[in-house]
């Protein structure tokens, strides 16, 4: 795509740049062994647990679990975006950022669209003073104080006023054509149609809509009762900026700058409805609330949550409305329902909102609630299982047609994998899982998978190549000369797609470093997942004896894709259902197996 800056120069850039120098020049660093450490600048610790490795170039601090590389280092402590911190690094190094078909970002576009984010810093500034100085205000913070806020929190949130006037911020900001034309753009004045403005927001209490950089990009309006017959034409008791080039209601979240800002490790985001739910709850010291804008839960929403987080809880009404959204929250949760997630539905007494309950029984007893509302899966069956009787093979067989294509469109593993168990057992049916045979392996095809985990305490096979290949990316193209990964294609074990993916990468650019490797899955899951990784130190650090150890992984995966493979074809076998392509591949794989036992006999 024209404009994008080319991953083969972010590579090269990540291999140019030293992390320590980079970490160094705002936080400084002591040496301690083979890596750096200091305080995390992330969250406040007296004892330092924030670790900088130079052989990874990666960062990773223990304490709150931030983590990256040079980029992310520079994008979360000085706020930039990915593009921005590229443009630093390479400014750093003397060298010029090349963008895909040559087309760089026009300075111009830049220029507007910085201007458009320096005016709604205006306004936020503006709103918030409004609510200190303007006469009409004493009713606005009248209402804050009935809803129990303190100034603490209306500052937190930037929390402002909008006089009862068609013109006053048109008057006040509006001060040139160019600037009126602003205000405009980003929907804080309507132009009618004669060519004249006047204030979108009138007679409000006003929130800022903050992005993840903190930057004032829209507001939202709770309209406040008055004495006199009220004038605003949008007189719905919340009224949201438009979308704008800054703002699409779809992507942003209430709160959620305020959240992060507030805890660097985030036990759960929980999603209410309103701007004053999540400033109420912050009042009770609840700082994990945030509000959608107008619009359903969007799967944008969802990504960016469990980017933050492992646990998501959506608080609802208990009303045939509140029962609604949920439903489709959970229905928009199922592709992001991975390993390791959680998601609860949380639904509220007839008449109460978060603001009001929580008043009533007070922060302890309304997280209690939060930790015993209904999982995701508790709350999927229940809602399938209310609508079919499954005392009844009838019944049965409607949860299965219903149930099957909404499991299938979560992610492989094992939770994926549980959830189709606990349909088996309420549809009393044994199923084949979506891009199976059909046909179920025998114990000793199971025995073989379950055998490729060993303890709890123990890494899986894959896991422990993945763990080995972000410590020394080297050992890949060490195994690639004498190996090549086409039986490893066949192996479907959790996690295997990921070993191949890096494998396959590695194979394509074998100079990358660990954080370098970890950028490829920015702004996913699975960064986080390898960077978690990534953390590992080995007992002794000897390349070879890691090459060594690396090949009988890799050796022991390849067999067992061979066993395994067996089995499926032996299973076809046995039903009858092999074709002549399979028979082929059967014989030659009996053949390799006969070998291989032959070759480990002792002479």
């Amino acid at each position: 795509m024209a404009g994008r800056i080319p991953q083969q120069f972010i590579d090269d850039l990540l291999n140019r740049v030293d992390i320590v120098e980079v970490v160094d020049s705002r936080v400084p660093l002591k040496k301690k062994g083979k890596e750096y450490m200091a305080c995390c600048p992330f969250h406040s610790e007296k004892t330092p647990s924030f670790t900088v490795s130079q052989n990874k170039q990666f960062y990773h601090c223990f304490g709150c679990k931030a983590n990256g590389s040079a980029i992310g280092f520079l994008m979360e402590y000085e706020h930039l975006s990915f593009p921005e911190a590229i443009e630093e690094l390479a400014r750093t190094q003397g060298i010029e950022v090349p963008y895909e078909g040559g087309q760089r970002p026009d300075p111009a576009i830049k220029k507007a669209q910085t201007d458009l984010y320096e005016l709604m810093q205006e306004v936020d500034k503006y709103f918030q003073q409004q609510l200190r100085q303007h006469p009409q205000a004493k009713s606005a913070v009248s209402y804050l104080k009935e809803r129990g806020l303190s100034g603490e929190i209306a500052k937190d949130f930037g929390i402002g006023f909008a006089s009862d006037s068609w013109d006053d911020l048109l008057k006040t900001l509006g001060t040139s054509p160019e600037r009126e034309k602003g205000l405009v753009t980003t929907g804080m004045l309507i132009k009618k149609d004669n060519g004249k403005c006047y204030d979108r927001f009138r007679n409000r209490i006003m929130f800022p809509i903050r992005d993840r950089r903190g930057r004032c990009i829209a507001f939202g309006g709770r309209i406040l009762p008055s004495d006199t017959p009220n004038t605003d034409k949008e007189g719905a008791k919340y009224l949201n900026s438009p979308e704008t080039p800054l703002f699409h209601k779809g992507r942003e979240l209430y709160g959620l700058y305020e959240a992060r800002q507030a805890l660097r490790d985030i036990p759960r985001l929980m999603v209410v409805e309103g701007y004053m739910d999540v400033v109420a709850l912050a009042q009770f010291d609840l700082r994990y609330a945030v509000a959608t804008l107008g619009t359903a839960t969007t799967a944008d929403h969802i990504q960016r949550l469990f980017q933050l987080t492992t646990e998501v809880v959506f608080c609802f009404d208990g009303d045939r409305a509140g029962k609604d959204a949920a439903w489709r929250a959970l229905q928009t949760c199922l592709p992001e329902m991975r390993d390791g997630r959680e998601t609860r539905f949380m639904f509220l007494p007839e008449g109460e909102d978060p603001d009001s309950y929580i008043r009533k029984v007070g922060k302890e007893a309304f997280e209690t609630e939060i930790k015993q509302a209904s999982t995701f899966s508790e709350y999927l069956f229940k809602q399938l299982t209310d609508e079919a009787d499954i005392s009844g093979i009838g019944g049965r067989a409607k949860l299965v047609e219903k149930a099957r294509p909404m499991l299938s469109q979560m992610p492989e593993g094992i939770y994926r994998k549980l959830m189709f168990e606990q349909l088996e057992k309420l549809g009393r049916v044994e199923l084949s899982q979506p891009g199976s045979t059909g046909i179920t392996r025998t114990n000793r095809a199971k025995d073989r998978r379950q055998s490729t985990t060993n303890a709890k305490t123990q890494m899986s096979p894959v896991r422990k190549a993945i763990t080995l290949l972000l410590f020394q990316p080297a050992l890949a193209l060490a195994w690639f000369k004498k190996n090549n990964d086409a039986e490893l294609t066949k192996l479907d074990l959790p996690g295997m797609e990921l070993l191949l993916e890096v494998l396959e990468i590695l194979r394509n650019s074998p100079d990358l470093s660990t954080s370098a490797l970890i950028e490829r899955w920015r702004d996913t899951p699975t960064a986080n997942h390898l960077a978690t990784l990534a953390t590992w130190q080995p007992e002794l650090d000897d390349s070879k004896a890691l090459e060594i150890e690396f090949s009988a992984l890799m050796d022991a995966l390849k067999k067992q894709a061979v066993d395994l493979r067996y089995d499926d074809l032996q299973a076809k076998l046995d039903h009858g259902t092999l074709n002549e392509a399979e028979m082929s591949e059967y014989k030659m794989l009996l053949q390799q197996i006969y070998n291989a036992k032959s070759a480990s006999k002792p002479e």
